[in-house]
């Protein structure tokens, strides 16, 4: 915990500090890839680089641990560190990553913010910084021993399934022929692709299939860009080039959108791609026949834009007591109900557990209605694809 000089520092610059975040993060990326040019071509998302999405997550999340260390100095926010650890665990962060990203970043505030850092306000956010990365460490540490997998592997496409026009479906088995970890229905892997420039990328995708299969599954999603990003550096090289035979590396399975073993009333909701970890879970509730109502929604451009819809439907027709309830913009007219989701006349039962993943005005949106409908907060969980910006709110 911070010391109470140190608390007391951070409270009293937290709104100088914040003011100027986005300045320090902009700084602070500027210096780290001058610096470590390969840290942008082999680790970083050029993408959401370029974007500017990955600095407001950076920013957002050391502020909410600042935020919440100061109100809280007997706690953490574990399930903020949990989901970072996640994903760095996927990535394959050391600690040795650590202390350049403490050189960099203080670096950029001192730059930044000139006199008003005084040597009393670097040792205090200088404690901030520590604390939360020795807390990752020591979590990706864990993650790493549970893995069952050191490093990266390599795993064979033995089937590619073009789901929808722009969603395409890759089913592996390993290279070497060996056992294949375990994972939770919910969870991720990291895919490494070498593109023709020469540069590392990696993405995470969900996997689509429920636990206990000896192959890995997930679908990928073609990004198009947009005048703030540009297309897609792995989802386009995946559906431009690879095909049955053909080896990419993967990590093992993490994240922390898992499906618990309860006996609950479930909600699941998902948008577009959002799907993919909602299948994996609907397959296991299907499988182990849970008995309590579940409600599957799922918001999309149409019928023809929803990818995995046959398992989608075939998954929830399995369940004692499933109900599909599909949104379609267009084209929606005896498959689903026309416009946006929207649960006001969605039956939600007392004690039900939710799970979302989709684009953030969407959960934003179905999360405020499950809580009109007494939904409580803390049984709303939800998977970010990309930068988390939800962090600080989760917080």
């Amino acid at each position: 915990m911070l010391s109470e000089q140190s608390a007391a520092t951070v409270r009293a610059t937290l709104p100088a500090v914040g003011a100027a975040i986005g300045e320090i993060t902009e700084r602070f990326y500027a210096r780290l890839f001058e610096a470590h040019p390969e840290l942008l071509r082999d680790l970083f998302n050029r993408g959401n680089q370029a974007a500017g999405i990955q600095k407001q997550a950076l920013a957002g999340s050391i502020a909410a641990f600042a935020t919440y260390l100061v109100n809280n100095p007997e706690q953490r926010p574990d399930a903020m560190l949990e989901r970072i650890a996640h994903k760095h665990a996927s990535l394959g962060i050391t600690p040795e990553q650590y202390p350049i990203v403490h050189e960099h970043l203080f670096a950029a505030i001192a730059e930044i913010l000139g006199e008003a850092v005084t040597p009393e306000v670097a040792a205090a956010w200088t404690d901030v910084y520590w604390l939360m990365a020795n807390a990752l460490i020591a979590i990706e540490k864990r993650l790493y021993q549970e893995s069952e997998q050191a490093g990266w592997r390599e795993w064979e496409v033995v089937e590619r399934i073009d789901e929808t026009a722009d969603v395409a479906s890759f089913r592996l088995r390993p290279v070497d022929g060996g056992p294949v970890p375990g994972y939770r229905a919910g969870q991720y892997v990291s895919v490494g692709v070498t593109l023709a420039d020469g540069a590392r990328q990696i993405r995470q995708y969900s996997l689509t299939a429920a636990p206990g299969s000896p192959e890995r599954q997930f679908a990928v999603k073609r990004v198009a860009g947009d005048g703030a990003a540009p297309d897609g550096e792995v989802s386009n090289h995946l559906h431009a080039h690879v095909r049955e035979g053909d080896v990419l590396q993967l990590s093992a399975p993490y994240g922390d959108l898992v499906l618990e073993d309860t006996e609950a009333p479930l909600l699941l909701a998902s948008a577009g791609i959002g799907v993919t970890p909602m299948i994996a879970m609907l397959e296991q509730l299907a499988l182990t026949g849970h008995s309590a109502p579940v409600t599957v929604v799922h918001a999309d451009r149409s019928p023809a834009a929803h990818a995995l819809r046959s398992d989608h439907e075939a998954y929830t027709a399995k369940l004692p007591d499933g109900k599909p309830v599909f949104f379609y913009e267009q084209d929606a007219e005896g498959a689903g109900r026309p416009g946006l989701a929207d649960l006001a006349d969605v039956d939600v039962p007392a004690g039900t557990h939710a799970y979302l993943c989709g684009p953030l005005p969407f959960m934003r949106a179905v999360r405020a209605q499950l809580i009109e409908k007494g939904v409580a907060p803390a049984d709303i969980h939800y998977e970010v694809f990309g930068p988390d910006l939800w962090l600080a709110q989760a917080a």
